[in-house]
């Protein structure tokens, strides 16, 4: 596996993109300098073509070998001549000058393309432990699947666990987007066609490794973990979350992340199915209001169902690695646009949940009324005149909660600056926000952990002056 050290390149593609170049400025160079430069970067070139041959290249890399083994071509007549013991033929620098151009540009486009969609690399979780994962598949028997006509199809999830175990620098980290590398391509070509995407924009997240160690024992000591429960955005999937959810386990906290079928691109049963989101916006407002409220119910009752069964684990009937060490009296439901609509929902109607984080969701329940746990909503930076309804609404439902609540607007941030993508989407403000490749996924973490350590821990401390650091905060 290749490392990347800059300009989302590794050390194999920084050698190849500087031997390319050299090919391509040679022919401007002092006459005593051509030629040694051209085999300099003839030679390079070869050696690190050989080098990403085995390593594996990746698409970025493609027009930066392309535009060097053209360059290469315009000059070899010369080199060959020279060798041969025959006077040069150059052509005139008019002429030289746009296939020069020409090729310099491909090359820079590559380097742009592997600076704009790099692999993502996942912070280290920075707590006392590493993180852990595993993936189970529940059904509800007392629910049917109101997504298909069959009479006997009850409604399964797909819930990927988080958690606390030892530091092991040795063992095997889990793919990013499934538990094989054929389930992370097949949920990378569904996101992309869920998004409207190319399916090569994702081509790196499918390769991508986290810092979880796929189903590793759980950290010894350290009593039951409080619960967290995470539901995706409309078409998300439990992954999108990743870094949060490995923070969050290595600061003490149990993260089961839902995959919601037929509303989630893209979701893989034990059983081999495949099932693809049926969820459709119609463009009429009214009809996607409703359809969105009933998406949100159905999430809301998966999040009931997803703890009742965390707790069935907990007490061994359900066997798995984490018997005995849930705390499912301190659990917290959260999530991420319409899965944060889906939690405020879900507390409301299970007191179960203690705490509920709601990641910039629009609140989508249509008869809101109070709940009695204390929230935390994380907004983007709603710019004037922009989703005029979004602030009133939330702060309306959040004032329904008898304990306190607060909202935190993040500057710079924009609606998927809270997940995983500033990691490995373009970083362009109006699609990840302005704050970089890692701030978001820190702040997202950093923030929700004050919060669910007050709410869930009971940790001291002023609350307020803790979240009042990541942006613009409103207590209610």
């Amino acid at each position: 596996m290749t490392v990347t050290v800059f300009f989302g390149l590794s050390l194999a593609e920084l050698f190849a993109l500087a031997a390319a170049v050299v090919l391509v400025l040679a022919r401007w160079l002092p006459p005593g300098a051509r030629r040694p430069s051209t085999w300099a970067g003839a030679a390079a070139l070869a050696v690190s073509a050989i080098v990403l041959a085995v390593l594996g290249i990746r698409w970025q890399l493609v027009p930066v070998l392309a535009g060097g083994a053209i360059a290469l071509t315009f000059a070899a007549p010369s080199l060959l001549r020279r060798r041969a013991g025959r006077p040069a033929r150059r052509a005139r620098w008019w002429q030289a000058l746009p296939a020069s151009a020409a090729c310099l540009a491909l090359i820079l486009a590559g380097a742009a393309a592997a600076w704009a969609l790099p692999r993502p690399v996942f912070p280290e979780p920075s707590g006392a432990y590493a993180a852990g994962t595993t993936v189970v598949q529940w059904t509800d028997p007392g629910r049917a699947e109101t997504a298909t006509s069959r009479t006997d199809d009850k409604r399964t999830v797909v819930v990927q666990l988080w958690y606390p175990t030892q530091r092991d620098p040795a063992a095997r980290r889990a793919w990013y987007l499934g538990r094989t590398a054929q389930e992370a391509r097949l949920v990378a070509r569904g996101e992309a066609d869920y998004l409207g995407l190319p399916r090569f924009v994702l081509d790196e997240a499918a390769r991508a490794h986290t810092r979880s160690v796929p189903d590793a024992p759980v950290a010894a000591g350290g009593g039951r973990f409080p619960v967290v429960l995470f539901s995706p955005g409309l078409g998300g999937v439990r992954t999108q979350s990743t870094a949060w959810a490995e923070e969050l386990a290595g600061r003490g906290y149990v993260v089961a992340a839902l995959d919601h079928p037929y509303d989630s691109a893209v979701v893989t049963l034990t059983d081999g199915r495949t099932i693809r989101t049926r969820v459709a916006s119609t463009g009429d407002q009214a009809e996607d209001d409703r359809r969105a409220a009933g998406w949100t119910a159905v999430r809301a009752a998966d999040l009931s169902f997803v703890l009742t069964q965390l707790g069935r684990l907990d007490r061994g009937e359900i066997p798995g690695l984490l018997t005995g060490r849930l705390d499912i009296h301190r659990a917290a439901a959260t999530g991420h646009s319409l899965g944060g609509a889906a939690a405020l929902q879900a507390a409301r109607q299970d007191p179960r949940f203690a705490a509920v984080i709601d990641i910039d969701g629009f609140p989508r329940d249509p008869a809101p009324q109070p709940f009695d746990q204390p929230v935390l909503a994380l907004t983007h930076d709603v710019k004037p005149g922009e989703e005029p309804d979004y602030i009133p609404r939330l702060t309306r439902v959040l004032q329904l909660s008898t304990a306190t609540g607060y909202r935190l607007t993040v500057p710079g941030s924009a609606h998927l600056t809270f997940t995983d993508a500033p990691l490995f989407l373009p970083p362009l403000p109006t699609l990840v926000g302005s704050l970089g490749r890692t701030a978001g996924p820190r702040i997202t973490a950093e923030a929700t952990a004050a919060f669910l350590d007050a709410a869930l821990r009971g940790a001291s401390g002023d609350l307020a002056a803790a979240l009042s650091r990541y942006g613009h905060l409103t207590v209610l």
